[in-house]
């Protein structure tokens, strides 16, 4: 495949120990220019200790655009706290330019019915649209998860006629049993906002899958993240991907070890 390189871009999870200034310098010395931010890192702030117009400076100095913030949880209980959450959140990426702002469901092992989640989306897309951000729903493949499958959260986000769009991830997609069954008929490749990549080679049951056992892409990848990314291309995708781990083995990289993942990553998309 050759994938322009403006296509990519790196998900903050990888590098738990940066701060973003070091972040920007790894992303943009590695020729890359998207990033996404998160609020869930160890300062627990999107912007670490900085302010939403120093973030934005930075992102500038370094030529990188801010892809996402990730994540509104549990979007599909859109009571007072989580509205107040998701003001906060779209503030921030109001401040730091930030595209989008990713949307996860609830993942506790209690449902969610259709009707609560098309009702969230509604409450919710006003919001979106005073702060100018946009809305990406990213189900969750989890056996516990309130919303497993991309096709149903593209039939709710459509129902719900607001202008969000999917988040599709290659770790839940593996999750999510009916995935394969679902997704070339009913997939709508346009309304794809963003793909989101990891790999896994730890071979326990699928059910029993973690975000702990997401790495980056390989060779013995169980995912098949690569594969998806070609089908992907082949049926149309022209947006951007996403590299996001999840495991805490990253706690222990250094620098080096988090650009040399990433090449390798890269290389095996573009192969």
């Amino acid at each position: 495949m050759a994938i322009d390189s403006t296509r990519f871009c790196i998900n903050r999870k990888i590098a738990p120990n940066l701060g973003i200034e070091p972040f920007f310098q790894l992303v943009h010395g590695l020729g890359l220019n998207k990033v996404e931010l998160r609020n869930d890192m160890r300062s627990g702030k999107v912007t670490d200790d900085l302010s939403h117009e120093e973030v934005r400076e930075l992102a500038q100095r370094y030529g990188l655009e801010i892809v996402t913030i990730n994540a509104v949880y549990p979007f599909n209980q859109a009571d007072d706290a989580l509205l107040a959450k998701t003001e906060g959140l779209l503030k921030d990426a109001n401040g730091v330019g930030a595209k989008a702002l990713v949307l996860c469901p609830l993942n506790d092992g209690t449902p969610v019915s259709a009707e609560e989640t098309i009702a969230a989306l509604k409450k919710l897309a006003p919001l979106f649209a005073k702060y100018g951000v946009e809305g990406l729903v990213e189900p969750l493949g989890f056996p516990v998860s309130s919303l497993r499958s991309a096709v149903h959260a593209q039939a709710l986000i459509r129902d719900a006629s607001v202008p969000f769009r999917l988040v599709l991830d290659t770790f839940h997609h593996h999750l999510y049993e009916k995935a394969e069954d679902e997704f070339e008929n009913g997939i709508d490749i346009d309304n794809i906002g963003l793909v989101h990549l990891s790999g896994v080679e730890d071979t326990r049951p699928t059910a029993e899958l973690t975000d702990e056992e997401r790495i980056m892409l390989s060779e013995g990848d169980l995912l098949k993240s690569v594969a998806q990314v070609q089908r992907l291309e082949r049926m149309g995708y022209r947006g951007v991907y996403a590299l996001e781990p999840f495991s805490s083995i990253m706690e222990s990289w250094s620098t080096a070890d988090i650009e040399r993942e990433i090449r390798q990553s890269l290389s095996l998309l573009q192969a």
